[in-house]
């Protein structure tokens, strides 16, 4: 007997899908991206990598859910050829949502401190490299959003995440509009929306299209099945062409009103753009440090991050939820329970991997286990996994473009053309082959 499927209203469904999408990705990778690949050039490349690369995959990963009504790591077995070895990539899919959860949790723990640090007037305390290389903070922060994050889903899809994923993304666009208008008031915000928006021809190149292509597929979380699990929880009133774009845009809006946020403060205060993954955090809190209400202004801006890191972390935490409880037949409560303390544990190479366990460094002498999960996911599982599902919504040997097709052009709204299968089939693939080669040919390995 097949198990009963929750499913999703159009609203819930769109809110759940676009907080999986918006997250750190947003507002924690893509401000400090831009800042170390020549601002505006990396902003313009990446626009086109979602228009021809990431709309593309996100249709046909959403058509694929939608059409087996399974987790990803059943998704392939109801669809492929009898015989087919397409499931294999099922447990791919799984082990990067795990790889990401990885490290994800402890970024969403470091937004709550910054949060409770700003809240409480503990602003004396504040410092990124103090607070990695403090074991006990990084835990408990890490725990915090983690219990949350499973309490919530223990409630189950419509009930918890749905609920809760509706409220957070209403706060997190209210919050997001009155911090924009409050930068761009800011004496250095043409400078910084200069730098942002104006993109630099010299500084185009395919090291900066290969982070824009890595980081569209972050951001939008495609490839490891983190947004087909939505597609099987969705009805087909509405065309997955449609919904994909209706994603892409909400997604794109907070990543480029995060850049609205950041940038102009930064040009105001003399803040260096290219301090990667601390930036936020270093040069935000010395923003709000030297502002008038810097405290509040600090506190509502980490709120913010809290609510888009917790988006991400509840989608893609249901996802490997879902998949563990379609395999041993769990409980929902119980595969929570499970999977929330499986996350914790492995969670802790990336909270104790600037401490207790830093002799860890898989690449550079400066590297630690949050850049080996983030190479994991983003440098491989994600372009891979999207080229997976091109291929195999494309061709008779996987799926088949016709099947794909129909699925997708269920319901009302924007249809899949049939002049789009080159582009689908033939030019999605080969843009990835051709980037995740060069990607790792140049990479950084020492």
């Amino acid at each position: 007997m097949e198990e009963k499927r929750d499913n999703l209203g159009r609203l819930g469904f769109l809110l759940i899908s676009a907080g999986c999408a918006i997250g750190c990705g947003n507002v924690w990778k893509f401000p400090w991206m831009v800042g170390e690949y020549g601002g505006g050039a990396f902003v313009l490349l990446y626009l086109i990598c979602l228009l021809i690369l990431g709309i593309p995959v996100l249709c046909m990963e959403l058509s694929i859910g939608r059409a087996s009504r399974k987790s990803i790591l059943y998704t392939y077995q109801a669809l492929e050829n009898p015989g087919a070895k397409w499931h294999i990539h099922g447990v791919f899919s799984l082990i990067g949502n795990i790889a990401l959860m990885a490290f994800y949790t402890v970024v969403t723990g470091w937004m709550i401190n910054y949060f409770v640090k700003f809240a409480t007037g503990d602003t004396a305390q504040l410092g990124f490299v103090k607070m990695i290389t403090n074991p006990t903070e990084n835990v408990f922060y890490m725990l915090v959003g983690v219990i949350a994050s499973f309490i919530v889903l223990g409630f189950g899809v419509k009930n918890g995440l749905e609920r809760i994923s509706k409220i957070l993304m209403v706060a997190l666009f209210v919050l997001m509009v009155v911090l924009c208008g409050h930068s761009l008031t800011l004496s250095g915000a043409a400078k910084g929306l200069r730098f942002y928006l104006l993109p630099d021809a010299s500084k185009i190149n395919l090291g900066v299209l290969v982070a824009a292509m890595n980081q569209a597929f972050f951001t939008l979380s495609v490839g490891i099945g983190a947004m087909s699990i939505f597609g099987s929880y969705v009805p087909k009133n509405n065309s997955l062409l449609t919904e994909s774009i209706n994603i892409v845009i909400l997604d794109t809006g907070v990543a480029l009103m995060a850049g609205l946020i950041m940038f102009p403060a930064c040009a105001t205060y003399g803040i260096p753009l290219n301090a990667g993954p601390a930036l936020l955090f270093e040069t935000m809190s010395s923003v709000f440090l030297n502002m008038a209400n810097g405290r509040l202004w600090g506190s509502l801006f980490f709120l913010f991050m809290v609510f888009a890191a917790l988006s991400t972390e509840l989608a893609v935490c249901e996802n490997i939820v879902t998949c563990f409880s379609e395999k041993y037949k769990w409980s929902r409560v119980k595969a929570c329970l499970i999977c929330g303390v499986g996350i914790a544990l492995i969670s802790l190479t990336t909270a104790l991997g600037y401490s207790t366990w830093g002799g860890f460094h898989p690449f550079s002498s400066d590297s630690a286990w949050l850049d080996f999960w983030d190479f994991i996911v983003s440098n491989n599982l994600l372009p891979l996994g999207s080229l997976v599902i091109a291929v195999f919504c494309c061709f008779k040997f996987g799926w088949g473009f016709d099947k794909f097709f129909n699925e997708a052009n269920e319901g009302k709204g924007l249809k899949v053309q049939k002049w789009m299968k080159p582009v689908f089939g033939y030019v999605v693939p080969v843009l990835i082959i051709l980037l995740y080669i060069y990607g790792l040919v140049t990479f950084k390995w020492k």
